[in-house]
């Protein structure tokens, strides 16, 4: 009996004794989301612990983690608002970002941009702006910018190529400005191309904009990957 107990128990944690470390993870970290509806997921406006983080990639990072690693206190934090464009970020940069004062900010911009006909002759000065602020805030700020994606699903299926131009010329934005920036650059667009090999483009991102639960999870183990091969 005592036997078969230990192996319950084992099997319970050993899941979380398989999360291998993540070095930017540092003690008592402060680790922000900031985005547009992709990192908002939903998330609560309170202090309500089971809501905060919304239902995204952001609330997996930080479930996983946290419950790996309590003794390492990080603080979890999402500013994703549904709609936004870089311009929108602008604006409340100060408060939803560098009053923060993160160790690492992670930011998912641009289907919106797209969607509004932001020129990119806007997009990427105003992008490197808000990148610009936050380092002269925190010089040893460790970023994380996420490529921008889009898959044929939903209103997106119909006209996809010409949609698509805008979200690609972005996404070259992004990743020269993470290698600019000396940033970790997470090209989710590749993770979910492969992904719809596997399955209809529709079962990870359901309007071509959004992803599904299982979208997100790609999501989330991507920015774990990437994050955790750049500071090694």
């Amino acid at each position: 009996m005592k036997y078969t107990l230990t192996l319950f128990m084992a099997a319970l944690i050993s899941p979380l004794h398989a999360v291998e470390p993540i070095a930017a993870f540092a003690p008592e970290a402060r680790i922000l989301f900031q985005g547009d509806s992709i990192t908002d997921g939903n998330r609560g406006r309170s202090a309500d612990p089971n809501h905060i983080l919304g239902h995204g990639y952001a609330f997996i990072i930080a479930a996983r983690f946290g419950a790996a690693f309590p003794e390492l206190k990080l603080d979890f934090m999402n500013r994703g608002i549904s709609g936004n464009t870089v311009p929108d970020l602008q604006k409340r940069w100060q408060k939803d970002t560098l009053d923060l004062k993160p160790d690492i900010l992670s930011i998912l911009i641009g289907v919106n941009d797209a969607g509004h006909n932001l020129p990119v002759d806007e997009y990427e000065p105003a992008y490197e702006k808000i990148i610009a602020e936050a380092r002269a805030v925190n010089p040893q700020l460790k970023l994380v910018l996420c490529e921008p994606f889009s898959l044929p699903a939903g209103r997106r299926k119909e006209g996809f190529e010409a949609w698509f131009a805008g979200i690609r010329q972005r996404q070259e934005i992004v990743a020269r400005l993470a290698k600019k920036h000396g940033a970790a650059f997470v090209p989710f667009q590749r993770v979910f191309d492969e992904a719809s090999r596997r399955a209809p483009a529709d079962y990870w991102i359901w309007d071509g904009v959004h992803p599904t639960y299982r979208g997100h999870q790609l999501m989330a183990d991507e920015w774990e990957r990437v994050v955790r091969q750049f500071w090694k």
